[in-house]
């Protein structure tokens, strides 16, 4: 059996990776992601939802709320810490 196995030098695999800025990055996935944070608020725990870009979009009562609420909107809820 034939070895489907290449090698390439550092340089040859350099060449194939693009750079992307901070910016960049963080629109990676922004029209379908939606970011779920614990908040204190006025001495109560609430729910923050936010775009991938950090944007504020929604507070809910609990986490489930808030993941339901993301995926009401077709969007794709992932936990901050």
């Amino acid at each position: 059996m034939k070895n489907m196995t290449t090698s390439k030098s550092p340089r040859e695999a350099q060449a194939h990776h693009v750079m992307l800025t901070a910016q960049d990055f963080a629109a990676l996935g922004a029209q379908n992601l939606a970011f779920v944070r614990k908040v204190e608020e006025g001495g109560a725990s609430q729910w923050a939802i936010f775009s991938a870009d950090g944007t504020p979009i929604g507070m809910a009562p609990s986490r489930d709320v808030a993941f339901a609420a993301v995926r009401q909107h077709e969007l794709e809820p992932q936990s901050v810490h």
